[in-house]
């Protein structure tokens, strides 16, 4: 007897959603945005043209838009560690998710979270400073500070963006160094911004004090 096909199963509209997301999400890891079509995403996810449009009425920008925000979404969770044990061994633990999305979306990783786009909007740029915002919200509830100063939030916010530079530059280089020790410095760079701050704000400097304490 011949095997009988796989019974058909019609996604629901939430499955046919993800679905189509993430296949537009596997090409921009790997191609800008510009060079991506809705032809490419429909034959990636098996699907006809019409449907894509279907599902995202506005085309490119809106399913562009979606994809972002999906990609977003997962970058925040990389830092909604519980807070147990050591800062720093929590920060790791963090970086270590961070840099493996990096990793996993390689060469589109700039086109998803960086702009540069022809595609790139107030919208597109909102989605990308609120997984910044999220990130620094994630590391001052680790830091236990409730009301941080301005010295302490500002701190912490330009070594979200060195994490997100050196991230970048990591890819150029061909991902040299190792990812371990990448994250084992990004972590010193954290203790050692902070250090600096502590010259010049009390509220900075307790946590150093504290920071090396736990260690």
């Amino acid at each position: 007897m011949t095997p009988s096909a796989p019974a058909y199963r019609r996604l629901s509209v939430e499955e046919r959603r993800s679905q189509l997301l993430e296949a537009a999400l596997t090409l921009f890891a790997h191609r800008v945005p510009e060079d991506v079509s809705l032809d490419d995403v429909a034959e990636a996810a098996g699907v006809s043209r019409p449907l894509v449009y279907r599902y995202f009425p506005g085309g490119k920008q809106q399913l562009y838009e979606a994809a972002l925000r999906s990609a977003a979404d997962e970058l925040e969770q990389c830092f909604d560690e519980p807070r147990e044990g050591p800062l720093l061994i929590r920060l790791s633990r963090a970086l270590d998710r961070y840099l493996a999305f990096v990793d996993e979306h390689d060469a589109g990783f700039s086109a998803l979270l960086q702009g540069g786009s022809v595609v790139e909007t107030s919208r597109t740029t909102a989605i990308v400073d609120g997984v910044r915002r999220a990130a620094a919200e994630h590391i001052l509830r680790h830091l236990g500070v409730i009301e941080p100063g301005l010295l302490l939030r500002m701190t912490v916010r330009m070594w979200i963006t060195a994490v997100e530079a050196a991230s970048l530059i990591w890819l150029d280089e061909g991902k040299q160094p190792q990812v371990e020790e990448l994250r084992d410095w990004l972590v010193e760079q954290f203790v050692a911004v902070l250090s600096v701050t502590a010259h010049r704000d009390p509220q900075t400097a307790a946590l150093v004090t504290a920071l090396a304490a736990d260690g």
